[in-house]
């Protein structure tokens, strides 16, 4: 027998060949083709600067407010800020830093050295407060400057912000903001109510000279006036002033329906008391705002029949979209730890004041490794660019920092053993 022996090289052709032919049908199989390797983005600042965190620092707020000067408000924000900053937890992984809040007195000097002393440390994302227009007036322009932010819970003076019809005040600076709402909703509200719920036709004014009272009393003289009535006398104390004999005479002397006084608890509550016993005004109406609208001022006597203008109180029923918190927890959270009711309303301003800006922080911040970075004029832009569901209800800013919801209650405070505000018997509601 003889054995045909085929050369290897030629087998293997041809088993190569054969399967060309049966595969010829089908899509060359390529290799695969690894992406390009893109170096890593580095973050670039803008216009304002960043603020960049390393490795484990946290996230560090500050508190601008009152403490030694109408300490309730101070007391009331300060908390409403704590309960937010722990409801909304970490930010990128790293813990909220609050610090002890620094005292502005309610006054100009001190809200300009508090805004001084916050904007010296870079590290330093935003900023809640101020409690008193007169000292945002004077902090207003150097958080702005430093490219911070700045968000109050309590401001109202309309010198903040604008005329509400586009026009913004010279007092206004692009990194203010507040919760709380514009006085000229407050103005309209009042003026409303005395003219057409009370029928007063004459009512005197009183202010201190603050930003916040001379604003108020002169936004309401303008919209009483506007619906026919009169403001026969407008008169001035300083801050301080106890003895209010001299301005009582005077108003006594015109005769008004009605004495508006949106004054703190110093000036507030002996203006009051004195009201009440001087002779020509026994049947005066007493009319204030919500400065005296807490407990400090509500326990005392003389507080009682008096109508005051402020925010709406009953928040039980709202919840906050970013921290998924109702009124009624937040309070409940509130009474475990404080043994008690807040005694202003501004502390849900305060809790939304605060997750807005944590919020915003989080919706900006850029992580490059190790670091986190805060681009400050993304964050002003996030923060002016707001609408959410807060305890006050719906939060939206517009141009110039108003961010309140306007709503305004008049209430009628008629027993000093009430001192929760949110119990207070409500006359009239306002909504713009």
């Amino acid at each position: 027998m003889h054995r045909h022996i085929i050369p290897l090289g030629t087998a293997l052709a041809a088993v190569l060949a054969l399967s060309g032919c049966r595969d010829a049908t089908e899509p060359p199989v390529e290799p695969p083709v690894e992406p390009p390797v893109e170096p890593p983005v580095e973050f670039e600042p803008g216009p304002l600067g960043a603020v960049t965190l390393e490795a484990g620092e946290a996230v560090r707020l500050r508190m601008l407010l009152s403490v030694t000067v109408a300490p309730t408000l101070g007391a009331v924000s300060r908390q409403g800020a704590e309960f937010a900053a722990e409801d909304m937890g970490s930010i990128h992984g790293r813990a909220v830093e609050l610090g002890e809040p620094i005292d502005t007195s309610c006054s100009p000097e001190g809200g300009r050295a508090g805004a001084g002393g916050i904007v010296g440390d870079p590290q330093v994302a935003g900023v809640i407060g101020t409690n008193c227009s007169a000292a945002a007036v004077a902090a207003s322009p150097v958080v702005t400057d430093a490219g911070l932010v700045m968000i109050s819970p309590s401001n109202t003076s309309p010198r903040l912000t604008s005329d509400l019809a586009g026009t913004p005040d010279a007092d206004h600076h692009a990194g203010y903001f507040r919760v709380s709402s514009n006085d000229l909703h407050q103005a309209r509200a009042l003026s409303d109510f005395v003219y057409n719920q009370l029928e007063l036709r004459r009512v005197a004014t009183v202010h201190d000279g603050d930003p916040y009272t001379s604003a108020l009393v002169a936004a309401f003289a303008d919209a009483f006036s506007a619906l026919g009535g009169e403001v026969p006398t407008r008169a001035e104390i300083d801050k301080g002033d106890t003895d209010m004999t001299d301005v009582l005479a005077e108003f006594a002397a015109a005769g008004p329906d009605a004495i508006f006084f949106p004054l703190f608890v110093t000036e507030g509550s002996a203006f009051a008391a004195q009201a009440r016993a001087f002779d020509g005004l026994e049947g005066t109406t007493l009319i204030s705002a919500a400065a005296l609208l807490v407990s400090a001022f509500l326990e005392t006597p003389q507080s009682e029949g008096i109508y005051f203008a402020g925010p709406e109180s009953d928040f039980g029923s709202n919840v906050n979209e970013r921290t998924g918190r109702s009124g009624q927890q937040v309070l409940a959270a509130f009474e475990a730890r404080h043994g008690g009711f807040p005694q202003s309303p501004y502390w849900a301003h305060a809790y939304d004041a605060t997750t807005m800006l944590l919020s915003a922080i989080q919706s900006v911040a850029v992580e490059e490794g190790d670091r986190l970075h805060i681009d400050r004029a993304a964050l002003r832009a996030q923060v002016r660019a707001t609408s959410m569901s807060g305890l006050v209800g719906t939060v939206s800013c517009d141009a110039f920092g108003d961010c309140g919801t306007g709503r305004m209650n008049i209430y009628h405070h008629t027993d000093n053993s009430v001192t929760d505000v949110s119990r207070l018997p409500v006359v009239y509601v306002y909504s713009p």
